[in-house]
């Protein structure tokens, strides 16, 4: 008796199909996991939010009132909208804090006194620290709240590169304010509407 056989598809998608090959659920093999944009996304945000404040610390040794206010106003409203998310208490708590932390340095702003050089060291410390994690983190929380299937688990080579980036972002902005005057002059700055910073130099002067 003759035994007829369906003919081959030639299909792109059927070979593919072909010559998958079937993970089972309990192997130990290990799954490439492809890589998620929006967290590259997100560490070249986290970098152009820091360059700013880290080269306004090199170039004039403070920061600009703006930028810490800027953060409040960001990390609180962030801050509101994480308070009114239906979400367990202790993810929205611990959220809310990490958001909170500009609004205490805002508040031991008022009671800073001139001559308590103590409680002026740790408020500056907290300003440095605020300008330069405040917006990423708010980022990250805003990320993760309202698209955490994009974000997901950061892998642990990636968090290291994320680390290793922004840090040297960071710190190439700092030293590039502490050397402005290689390769900036006062007219550079007054013409982009800052203040001319300590030792910069005058155009035409060497």
């Amino acid at each position: 008796m003759r035994q007829w056989r369906a003919a081959e598809s030639t299909h792109p998608i059927d070979r593919v199909r072909k010559n998958a090959r079937v993970t089972p659920a309990n192997s130990t093999e290990r799954v490439r996991v492809p890589p998620r944009p929006v967290q590259g996304l997100f560490i070249v945000g986290t970098a152009l939010a820091v360059w700013w404040p880290a080269f306004t610390i090199g170039a004039w040794g403070t920061l600009f009132f703006d930028q810490l206010l800027t953060v409040w106003v960001i990390s609180t409203a962030a801050c509101l909208i994480v308070l009114v998310q239906p979400r367990p208490a202790h993810h929205r708590i611990r959220r809310a804090i990490a958001l909170g932390i500009p609004s205490i340095w805002l508040f031991l702003s008022f009671f800073t006194d001139p001559g308590d050089d103590e409680l002026l060291v740790i408020v500056d410390l907290l300003a440095i620290f605020i300008a330069v994690t405040g917006l990423p983190l708010t980022l990250w929380v805003m990320l993760k709240l309202f698209w955490p299937e994009a974000m997901g688990r950061m892998p642990k080579r990636l968090t290291v590169a994320a680390v290793v980036i922004v840090g040297g972002i960071a710190i190439g902005s700092f030293a590039l304010g502490a050397n402005h005057r290689l390769f900036l002059t006062c007219e550079d700055f007054a013409i982009s509407g800052n203040s001319e910073p300590p030792g910069c130099v005058k155009a035409g002067v060497e």
